[in-house]
């Protein structure tokens, strides 16, 4: 049985929480400045980790931060060395992180969908009490002749 909690995801919240130290106070590269690092993800062999980044800066390119971050990919997997006592260090590979802004749109889609649920539901209610008449009996009053004999399953 596995556990919950394997080797592969400690190693992946120490170096998420170890990188964004360093990445935050040791990288020095001016093209890097405020960078979030949302997750890291380590292969099953612990070689290669992928860092998600996204720049906390919107002016600044996402390649540009990118590419300033794997220049410095050297010197952060060496000072992971120091600090991190596993036997190997993994590569690092920082890729742009999208999630967030595939939420985003998924949530403006949801909402827009809400919308016009909720406006064809208006315009069907406002159509079908326009088009009921006070004389004929509803259903709902009592001793009242369901409409359908064949929507009603008490019908005999």
């Amino acid at each position: 049985m596995p556990k919950d909690y394997s080797r592969a995801r400690r190693i992946e919240a120490e170096l998420l929480r170890t990188l964004a130290e360093l990445v935050r106070r040791e990288v020095k590269d001016p093209r890097v400045g405020p960078v979030t690092l949302t997750a890291v993800k380590v292969s099953p062999d612990a070689a290669h980790a992928t860092v998600y980044f996204l720049p906390f800066d919107a002016s600044r390119s996402v390649e540009v931060v990118g590419a300033a971050l794997t220049s410095a990919a050297a010197f952060l997997r060496h000072e992971l060395r120091t600090r991190i006592k596993i036997r190997h260090v993994p590569e690092l590979h920082f890729t742009p992180d999208e999630e967030i802004e595939r939420a985003a749109k998924l949530s403006a889609l949801i909402s827009t969908a809400v919308k016009a649920d909720q406006s064809k539901r208006e315009s069907s209610a406002t159509t079908a009490l326009a088009a009921t008449d006070p004389d004929e009996a509803s259903a709902d009053e009592p001793g009242a002749e369901p409409l359908d004999p064949i929507a009603d399953p008490i019908a005999p």
